[in-house]
């Protein structure tokens, strides 16, 4: 069975913000609800601006191990992978690959979730839509800067046996499904390859079916992230519901990975507000049920 991994954005009052709860807190509420673990973001949350990394990531360690969680990830990537500061893009591969070294050691972490650049149209006014940013205004620089600092990283994280997938998000030159994979096939690393989002990948007006693209990603497929929406009618906006209740068809989405012989983690996302603590237990129940039966 593939781990069961909850989104830190189900205990999160806005993005990397913990409120009153504490690591503590989170781990003890995604054990209770029966995750085998929880992928975490890349730094320590706004009411902890005093914690390195270290310390954020032994808080965790110490709390896996408290709730007997099995799986912690954590998002890391390459900060700054194309500036023209050279001194500033080379700090920043060495803090990824550092990074992974500290999660690897201290939470037993094997796959992290990470993106590339993040690119925006120069156009006046252009839409934030994703069909107007992310790869489709990247340069073959911007290509070839991002490839090369993975490449770097990649040869780092064999050695320790570490991961990094990039997730398939709007705005980054990792959006689209044949984005992302254009990528990771110019890193050519065995420890880099995707996080398949479909749920943001709908939100594009053209996109491949759920199963086109695992099929595309292949044995780069590293992780997935499972959340859902619907369209709103003679409109180009969507709704986020609940795991089992949007347009994308989980049945035959983990039909396909199980076809695949997908092993990786599966994490489930909180894509809307409101009490996300019963939607992460409405989801959990919603995916066991469905496991169960295929």
């Amino acid at each position: 069975m593939n781990p069961v991994i909850m989104h830190i954005n189900y205990c999160e009052i806005a993005s990397n913000s913990f409120g009153k709860r504490t690591i503590d807190d989170i781990c003890r509420i995604a054990a209770e609800i029966g995750y085998d673990g929880i992928q975490f973001r890349g730094s320590a949350p706004k009411e902890m601006p005093e914690l390195s990394f270290r310390e954020f990531a032994q808080l965790i360690a110490d709390a896996k191990k408290k709730y007997g969680l099995s799986d912690i990830l954590f998002g890391i990537g390459v900060a700054n992978c194309t500036s023209e500061d050279k001194e500033a893009r080379e700090k920043g591969i060495a803090t990824a690959i550092e990074n992974a070294k500290i999660v690897n050691d201290l939470c037993g972490t094997t796959v992290c979730n990470c993106f590339g650049p993040r690119l925006l149209s120069t156009i006046p006014n252009a839409p934030r839509s994703g069909e107007f940013n992310g790869s489709a205004v990247a340069t073959e620089r911007d290509w070839n800067l991002t490839a090369d600092a993975y490449s770097g990283v990649g040869r780092e994280l064999e050695k320790i046996g570490v991961k990094f997938a990039f997730e398939t998000h709007a705005i980054y030159i990792n959006d689209t499904p044949q984005a992302t994979k254009k990528l990771v096939d110019l890193i050519d690393s065995p420890a880099v390859g995707v996080n398949m989002d479909y749920g943001n990948t709908v939100y594009f007006p053209e996109h491949p079916t759920l199963e086109e693209c695992i099929d595309l990603y292949g044995d780069k497929l590293f992780y997935i992230h499972f959340k859902n929406s619907s369209p709103v009618p003679r409109t180009k906006t969507r709704i986020p519901t609940g795991l089992g209740d949007g347009e994308i068809n989980h049945r035959a989405y983990l039909q396909k990975l199980r076809d695949v012989g997908f092993t990786g983690p599966i994490c489930i996302e909180a894509p809307r507000s409101g009490d996300r603590i019963w939607f992460a237990k409405q989801d959990l129940e919603y995916y066991k049920a469905l496991a169960s039966s295929i």
